[in-house]
């Protein structure tokens, strides 16, 4: 199943902001949220263009509170996200899934309530043996009070990197043990 994963910009509360306007959560009521990040939402939907007609469903939310977009598909990778720019063009067909791989951004992965990120726990797998994915916050997407069960860990200073040799270069912009990498068009890139 491909999945949405929505970072809220810094300045709000994603879920609130999402759950509290009528369109918003008109277009989310079908879904199972969760909440795998700090400031975050994830859905599963079909395919990736599901994935892509949601956000554009939602596209006015997320120009307004939502700093990344992100899609996770796994025939192209299960191990690294799309952005939502690779991901449209993933779907019209514009690149293939072998030639998304070269300009990404990583993120630094720290558990939420730590001053530092040094931890002697690792975050849950999923069902799919992914170590690091939308799914390593709380599996049950609910809690008690009806709202969006809470994450584990928040992304911290993307890096921006381009493979190569087929290698990425190492994240060292703070000392983190796990990291999640973000697949980006060359436009994203280098802006």
């Amino acid at each position: 199943m491909t999945r949405v994963c929505l970072i809220g910009d810094p300045d709000c509360t994603l879920q609130y902001e999402l759950l509290s306007r009528e369109t918003s959560r008109e277009a989310l009521a079908t879904y199972d949220l969760t909440r795998p990040f700090e400031n975050s939402l994830a859905v599963r939907t079909v395919s990736v263009g599901a994935a892509i007609s949601l956000l554009n469903d939602l596209d006015w939310y997320l120009t307004r509170f939502v700093d990344e977009a992100l899609v996770f598909e796994p025939s192209v990778s299960d191990e690294e996200w799309l952005s939502r720019p690779l991901a449209r063009t993933l779907r019209n067909g514009e690149v293939g899934p072998e030639d998304t791989g070269e300009f990404c951004k990583v993120y630094g992965l720290e558990r939420v309530g730590e001053s530092d990120s040094s931890s002697d726990s690792e975050p849950n797998s999923s069902d799919d043996g992914e170590s690091v994915d939308a799914d390593s916050g709380d599996e049950s997407g609910v809690d008690d009070a009806g709202g969006v069960a809470g994450p584990t860990h928040r992304l911290v200073e993307p890096l921006y990197v381009r493979r190569t040799g087929g290698e990425l270069p190492e994240y060292d912009l703070r000392d983190v043990e796990q990291t999640l990498v973000v697949r980006l068009t060359e436009a994203e890139y280098s802006p």
